[in-house]
């Protein structure tokens, strides 16, 4: 934890252990406001340094496109499609960074696993479905857990 997070978070600690001189139920809610900002401080620390890679098919059908979608770099992608036996390699790619790789020949369907290390040496893999008719994820409205109703449309 930085050096300024844990200033201010005793310093949030030392105001609100001094509310209770005041009253009971005021130093109860100083207690709470600190535990909220305690807790969001360590959720923001664990969701650094994680690279997110998105793939998809490009508009043609004749490539697929790797995007970095998290908040650190990627490093040795290993990227396979499995029915067109097709592997390469991507050394690194950096925050919102896009690589194309061209097959040559239209895709219908197909997967691909990749597999890819973050800045601390820990090895990730995900696979995908890709399809040259299915929709595409790129939707910005949608939010990330399924919130107040939203609903597929299929």
């Amino acid at each position: 934890m930085k050096k300024s997070m844990v200033i201010l978070l005793s310093l949030v600690l030392v105001i609100s252990l001094g509310l209770f001189l005041v009253d009971i139920y005021v130093g109860l809610m100083g207690l709470i406001i600190f535990a909220a900002l305690f807790m969001s401080v360590k959720i923001a620390e664990t969701s650094k340094m994680h690279p997110d890679i998105g793939v998809r098919l490009t508009d043609d059908a004749k490539g697929i496109e790797l995007r970095n979608r998290g908040n650190a770099p990627a490093y040795n992608i290993h990227v396979a499609v499995v029915p067109m036996n097709i592997e390469f390699d991507v050394p690194s790619l950096k925050e919102e960074e896009r690589h194309l790789y061209s097959f040559g020949t239209m895709v219908e369907e197909a997967k691909v696993v990749v597999t890819f290390e973050n800045e601390r040496g820990f090895r990730n893999s995900v696979t995908f479905i890709v399809s040259a008719m299915a929709k595409d994820d790129d939707d910005l409205l949608k939010p990330v857990f399924p919130l107040f109703g939203w609903k597929e449309n299929k």
